[in-house]
């Protein structure tokens, strides 16, 4: 791999995504693997390439990303958080598209843990009266 033109992070949930961009013509590459191969479905992909057809570099970066943790929806919302803040960091002009389409924000939202007396976060044993 060439020298990154820059790099950057994305999380969703328990994923994490190290994304690094360079000049190039438009492949991406996730763990080593094409991304339509690594993200089966057309949903993912879309959602993976959104960023960068927004704001019409698809042709112009090659993306380079490291995924671990969480499942592939997870992943998929940290790729596409992790390219958003990378083609920031590229050119600063880009921030308000991707800032009006919400792909500046990071999803906060974490599986809620399980309470003790109960089998799950919120769910109850059932009740028996008698």
């Amino acid at each position: 791999m060439s020298n990154p033109l820059t790099n950057a992070t994305g999380r969703r949930k328990t994923a994490i995504a190290r994304v690094y961009l360079t000049d190039g013509a438009g492949t991406i590459t996730v763990n080593g693997r094409d991304f339509e191969e690594y993200f089966p479905t057309v949903a993912l992909q879309n959602q993976i390439i959104f960023p960068l057809s927004l704001t019409n570099t698809r042709q112009s970066y090659d993306v380079k990303v490291n995924a671990t943790g969480g499942g592939t929806t997870g992943q998929v919302g940290a790729v596409c958080l992790g390219i958003a803040r990378a083609l920031i960091r590229v050119n600063p002009e880009l921030r308000g598209v991707l800032k009006e389409n919400g792909l500046l924000s990071r999803d906060s939202r974490k599986k809620e843990r399980k309470k003790p007396g109960r089998p799950g976060a919120r769910k109850r044993f059932q009740f028996s009266k008698r």
